[in-house]
């Protein structure tokens, strides 16, 4: 049990304390709670937010007590982890939309009825200054300048705001409210969850053990996969798009989407690792990825059909052979019989926002009739056999 609950794991900290928090679970008969933080920054999860959720769900099987704190006070102030500036704070409004979507995202991966959610202000609003003072009073500059981002901005005389370095401390102070046993995050929240264990042993409470996962790498094979990079395979995209995407990754990523993304036995996987080192064609084996990652977040049915779209797309040569989605244009939201270029492709692909839209349309990922149109505004007449193309794997025909 302790060996399929490590696997995987980037850091364990301390080393051994994974086995004495289950071995001190099973002594007094209770249920290990496990934290996993969420500022809802932007709303919509992705494959390298299910490497920790995959984890928490391993737990969760067990019986312990996922709690997922939403960040709906930090997520105003914004994490700088990994920033080189100060990271834009949110409104009450967006993060509570965000925080939704999050909400209705995680049932993709853990049992969000089993699951406990809570909202860090729900305790920070209520701290009055004096207590703020008094918790701030418990940590030194010296340990926060240990983190690297901020001892990186401050030897590079790139400025550092005081809410900033707060941030890590009001994470570990949730750790305290709820009594955290386990932290879980990715490699790039270790500082941010020792902080955790600092503040818990303050307040005279067992330490919490901290669990960081490795950060997948998206789509470009380099940054890890984040939003804001636009390399990401989302949980809720189509099985289309699933499958486009990861055929599409570099061969350098094969390894590691078999190892995180995947639900594959070890046997299987070790199989595939094999059959990659003596040499199989890599488009073979992503081709079982892809297949397999859309299983997990849609069906099997939905793999077969993907797979098959992706072969009449994109192994067929002839373009004449490619396969339009058909959309009803009664379907579409117009009272007129035209409709704006960036409206028109929001609504064929509502899981992009319009600003995502947008930017596709003006760097020429919009094609009406295989002409581009780079113009977000240009007005479109809804005529049947109208052929629209999105990106490059989404393919539309108005009827």
């Amino acid at each position: 049990m302790v060996h399929s609950l490590q696997e995987n794991a980037a850091i364990i900290l301390p080393e051994n304390g994974l086995e004495e928090k289950l071995a001190q679970a099973e002594t007094e008969n209770r249920k290990l709670t496990i934290k996993l933080g969420f500022d809802p920054t932007a709303p919509d999860l992705h494959l390298g937010h299910a490497v920790v959720l995959k984890k928490l769900k391993q737990f969760q099987d067990l019986g312990h007590q996922i709690v997922i704190v939403v960040g709906s006070f930090t997520a105003r102030i914004g994490d700088p982890t990994g920033k080189n500036k100060a990271r834009k704070p949110l409104s009450t409004e967006d993060v509570q939309h965000n925080a939704q979507t999050y909400i209705n995202q995680l049932s993709k991966v853990i049992d969000v009825k089993k699951t406990k959610i809570v909202f860090n202000s729900d305790w920070l609003d209520a701290l009055d200054f004096s207590q703020v003072i008094q918790l701030l009073s418990k940590v030194t500059v010296a340990q926060l300048m240990h983190r690297n981002d901020f001892n990186k901005r401050f030897t590079e005389n790139t400025p550092i705001a005081l809410h900033e370095l707060i941030y890590p401390i009001l994470q570990g102070f949730d750790s305290v409210k709820i009594k955290c046993d386990i932290e879980m995050g990715g490699t790039d929240q270790l500082f941010n969850c020792t902080m955790g264990r600092q503040l818990q042993e303050v307040h005279q409470m067992p330490a919490q053990i901290v669990m960081c996962m490795p950060l997948l790498r998206g789509l470009d094979g380099k940054e890890k996969m984040s939003k804001s990079l636009n390399n990401i395979i989302g949980l809720t995209d189509e099985p289309n798009e699933m499958f486009g995407k990861t055929m599409s990754i570099p061969d350098v990523l094969i390894e590691e989407f078999i190892n995180l993304t995947t639900d594959f036995s070890p046997e299987e996987k070790r199989d595939l690792l094999s059959r990659i080192s003596e040499g199989e064609n890599p488009m073979n084996i992503k081709k079982l990825i892809a297949k397999n990652i859309i299983s997990q977040y849609h069906n099997t049915i939905s793999a077969e059909h993907a797979e098959q779209f992706f072969i009449n797309q994109f192994q067929n040569k002839n373009s004449e052979e490619k396969v339009y989605e058909p959309v009803a244009i009664a379907s579409l939201l117009s009272i007129e019989n035209t409709i704006s270029l960036i409206e028109l492709c929001h609504q064929l692909k509502n899981n992009l926002s319009k600003s995502a839209v947008r930017r596709l349309i003006e760097s020429g990922g919009i094609q009406i009739n295989t002409v581009k149109i780079t113009d977000a505004d240009e007005e479109i007449e809804l005529i049947p056999q109208t052929k629209i193309k999105i990106g490059k794997r989404s393919f539309f025909e108005l009827i």
